[in-house]
C-alpha cells in the first residue's frame, strides 16, 4: 500500500528474505528495500544505533530515522529495475536452456531408435592404417563415379564437426591421419550425436580423392558406410573431456602429470615420432661406420664424471650406482669388437632444474680405436651431418621437424673449431663476465649461460676444444703440445648449448695411475679398466650425445623435458 513505511538500518540491518522493513525487522540498503517492496511505500532511513550520539544526550537515545533523499530513492529505483531486468534475462536464458535439453534430449532419443548395419553386399574391405598409401592396393573414387578401394580403418577422434546433414572426423592411428565422412543416417545416431574426443572407432567405406580445392591428409578421405563403436572404446566427455584436462591454458606443472594424456596432442606426438626416426638415423650411420653394438650395465659400482652425481642404491650386501656414463664399459669393447656404441639411459643426481638438465636421461655414447684428435672432430661432424641428411631424406619427418622449427636448415660443413683459450678470449671481448660477475680466465669452466649467449651469437655449430685439464675429467689424454690442456671437445649448438661431450682417452698406463692418484680414486675398483693398458695398449677417443639435447635443437623446443617420453628431473619422477 502507498501508505506503508519501511525501515532501513544501514548499521543493524539485513538484506535478507526474512526481514519485513517493519522498525523491529529493517533492511539494511535501499537498493534491496526498493526491489523488495515495488509498491511504492515510503521509506525512513538511518545511519547507525550503535554509534556515537550527540552531545549531551543520554546515551540510551537512539538515533532517529529520517525519510531518504530524493537523489537517493532515484538511485536506488534505478537499481531495483536493473536487477529486475538482470532476473528476468536469467530467467529467460534458463528456460532457453531448458529447451534446448528438452530438444535435445529428444533428438537424442529419436537417435536411440537408429540401428545402423554393415551392408554385406558391398565389397569385401581391406584393413590398413591411415597413412597406408601403397596403389597396388589402394584406388581412390572420385565424384564422377569412379570407385574406390574399400577399407577398414581403426583409430581415435583426434577432431570433429558438422556441417549441414554431414559429419566430418579426423581420425588418428599413430601412423597418420585420415578424414572421414559420416552421412544420412550415419551422421544421426547416438553414438555420432554424442561423439567424444579419442573415442575409438572402427570405419567401413570407399576412399575418394577430395574435391578440388579442399584438403585432408594424403589428398583423400573415406566416406563411409559403416562404423562401430564398440564397448569400452568411448572416451570421457564432459568435465573430464580431454579438451578441458588438456589446453594450452593448463598449468605446466599439471600438464607433466598428466603426460599420458600431453603425448596425444600433434606437437608432442610429432617431437616423438621425429625422435624414432633420428634414433634410426643414429643406428643407420653407425653401422654404415662399421660401429657395433653394445649394451653396457646400468648398475655400477664405479664413477666416471664425479661422485656429486652419483645415484646410489644398496645392491644385495654391496654399493652401488646408476650409471653416469657407459664410456668404460665401451673401451673395454675395442680390442674385441672394433669400434663401438651404444644408446642407453644415463642417471646424474645433479639437483638441478635448468631447462636443459634430467636425471634420467638417453645417452648415445660410441668409442673408436686408433684414432688422432683431429679423427674424433672429423667423425663427430660426419655423424651429426649424416643423421641429419637421413631424418630429412623422410618427407614426413623432414615435414613434421619445419613444423615445429621452420627455419631449421642442416648446417654446414666444416663446422667452426675454437680453442677453449680463444673462446675466453671471445668472451671477454664481448664483455661476458663468468659467473662472479669478472672477466674470464684460463682455467674458469665456462658457465652455461655464458656459453649458451656465445653459441647464440655466432650462430653455427662449435666444437669448442682443449679444455684446462683441472676441470676436466681424469681419464682424459693431454694435449703433447700443451699438457695443460686436454685433446676434449664439447660440441655447441645455438638454442640449446651442449650437446656432445667427448675427448681423447689416457692410453698409457703409468699416466692414467697418476691420475687415479690425483684424483684421490682407488685403482682397485677400476682392475678392469686399468687393464685396457697392460694388455695392448692403444690411442683412442669416444664422446657422448645428450639425445635429449640434441632433439631440443633439432624440434626446436625450450626444454628437454618436452623431448622424451616421461621427463625425470630434480623433485619429478611421475606417472
Amino acid at each position: 500500500m502507498a501508505d506503508t513505511t519501511y525501515y532501513i538500518d544501514e548499521d543493524v540491518g539485513q538484506d535478507i528474505p526474512e526481514q519485513t522493513g517493519s522498525e523491529e525487522l529493517p533492511y539494511k540498503s535501499l537498493g534491496f528495500a526498493v526491489l523488495t517492496r515495488t509498491e511504492a511505500p515510503k521509506f525512513l532511513t538511518r545511519k547507525s544505533v550503535t554509534g556515537e550520539v550527540p552531545e549531551g544526550s543520554d546515551a540510551s537515545v537512539r538515533l532517529e530515522y529520517k525519510p531518504v533523499a530524493k537523489a537517493a530513492l532515484k538511485k536506488a529505483v534505478n537499481y531495483a529495475k536493473a536487477q529486475q531486468k538482470k532476473a528476468e534475462s536469467a530467467q529467460k536464458q534458463l528456460a532457453e536452456r531448458a529447451k534446448v535439453e528438452a530438444d535435445r534430449k529428444k533428438v537424442l532419443d529419436e537417435a536411440k531408435k537408429i540401428v545402423i548395419e554393415e551392408d554385406k553386399s558391398l565389397p569385401e574391405p581391406i584393413k590398413i592404417k591411415l597413412d597406408d598409401t601403397n596403389p597396388e592396393k589402394i584406388k581412390l573414387g572420385n565424384s564422377e563415379g569412379v570407385k574406390g578401394t574399400r577399407v577398414r580403418v581403426f583409430g581415435r577422434v583426434h577432431r570433429e564437426r558438422r556441417q549441414k546433414e554431414n559429419m566430418f572426423i579426423t581420425l588418428r592411428d599413430g601412423y597418420g591421419q585420415m578424414q572421414v565422412i559420416l552421412q544420412g543416417q550415419l551422421a544421426k545416431t547416438y553414438d555420432a550425436l554424442t561423439l567424444t574426443r579419442e573415442t575409438s572407432m572402427e570405419i567401413l567405406g570407399e576412399l575418394k580423392e577430395v574435391p578440388a580445392g579442399a584438403h585432408a591428409p594424403n589428398g583423400r578421405e573415406l566416406h563411409a558406410d559403416f562404423y562401430k563403436i564398440h564397448p569400452g572404446w568411448r572416451a570421457a566427455g564432459g568435465d573430464d573431456a580431454i579438451t578441458n584436462r588438456v589446453s594450452k591454458d593448463t598449468e605446466h606443472a599439471t600438464l607433466l602429470d598428466l603426460r599420458h594424456l600431453v603425448i596425444r596432442g600433434e606437437t608432442a606426438s610429432k617431437i616423438l615420432i621425429i625422435r624414432d626416426a633420428v634414433e634410426f638415423a643414429f643406428n643407420q650411420v653407425f653401422k654404415e661406420l662399421r660401429m657395433r653394438k653394445v649394451s653396457p650395465p646400468a648398475l655400477v659400482q664405479t664413477q666416471v664424471e664425479g661422485g656429486s652425481t652419483l645415484f646410489k642404491f644398496q645392491y644385495y650386501n654391496e654399493e652401488a650406482f646408476l650409471t653416469q656414463s657407459s664410456q668404460l664399459y665401451l673401451e673395454t669393447c675395442l680390442p674385441s669388437l672394433g669400434d663401438v656404441y651404444c644408446i642407453e639411459k644415463s642417471f646424474r643426481a645433479e639437483k638441478s632444474l635448468t631447462r636443459r638438465h634430467l636425471a634420467e636421461y638417453t645417452h648415445i655414447e660410441g668409442e673408436l680405436d686408433y684414432i688422432t684428435f683431429n679423427d674424433l672432430l672429423d667423425h663427430l661432424e660426419h655423424v651429426i651431418c649424416r643423421v641429419l641428411e637421413i631424418s630429412m631424406a623422410d618427407p614426413t619427418i623432414k615435414q613434421y621437424i619445419l613444423d615445429l622449427n621452420p627455419e631449421f636448415q642442416t648446417p654446414e660443413r666444416p663446422f667452426k673449431r675454437m680453442k677453449y683459450t680463444d673462446a675466453i678470449d671471445w668472451l671477454n671481448e664481448h664483455s661476458i663476465p663468468n659467473e662472479d660477475g669478472e672477466p674470464h680466465k684460463f682455467g674458469d669452466d665456462i658457465a652455461e649461460a655464458a656459453e649458451r649467449r656465445m653459441t647464440d651469437i655466432i650462430n653455427r655449430p662449435i666444437f669448442l676444444t682443449h679444455f684446462p685439464a683441472e676441470i676436466k675429467a681424469f681419464y682424459m689424454q693431454k694435449d703433447p703440445e700443451d699438457t695443460r690442456v686436454t685433446e676434449s671437445v664439447d660440441c655447441l649448438m645455438p638454442g640449446v648449448g651442449e650437446i656432445i661431450g667427448g675427448s681423447m682417452r689416457m692410453y698409457d698406463y703409468d699416466e692414467l695411475m697418476a691420475a687415479y692418484a690425483k684424483e684421490g680414486i682407488s685403482p682397485a675398483d677400476y682392475y678392469w679398466y686399468t687393464d685396457q693398458r697392460k694388455y695392448g695398449t692403444s690411442p683412442h677417443g669416444g664422446y657422448g650425445f645428450g639425445f635429449e639435447r640434441f632433439l631440443a635443437w633439432l624440434c626446436k623446443q625450450h626444454t628437454v623435458r618436452d623431448t622424451c617420453l616421461y621427463p625425470r628431473y630434480f623433485g619429478r619422477c611421475k606417472p
